[in-house]
């Protein structure tokens, strides 16, 4: 586990790294699994899901399961009132 960001404000990032002579399908095939994990333990100390350059493809969904639902419709509004014609980064995210 690689963990770094600001702790000052509370805002950690975290990766977790396959080991070097490990197996990629084997690795892959728990990224769900362990993404629960974390996630779990998140909500139990009533943080959330986010980052400060956006969020990836991969966690879209987790991101728009974990996050109240202002703050979603907040992403929405903001992205449509710069992006009105959606041509900026289209279906990605928001």
């Amino acid at each position: 586990v690689v963990c770094f960001g600001h702790m000052g404000d509370g805002n950690l990032h975290y990766n977790i790294s396959r080991p070097v002579d490990g197996d990629d399908e084997a690795f892959l095939a728990l990224y769900h699994p362990m993404n629960k994990v974390v996630h779990d333990v998140v909500r139990s100390l009533h943080g959330s899901i986010s980052a400060e350059h956006g969020i990836g493809q991969l966690k879209r969904d987790e991101l728009i399961a974990t996050a109240p639902p202002m703050a979603i419709d907040l992403m929405r509004r903001v992205k449509a009132a710069f992006d009105p014609a959606g041509i900026m980064n289209p279906g990605k995210v928001i």
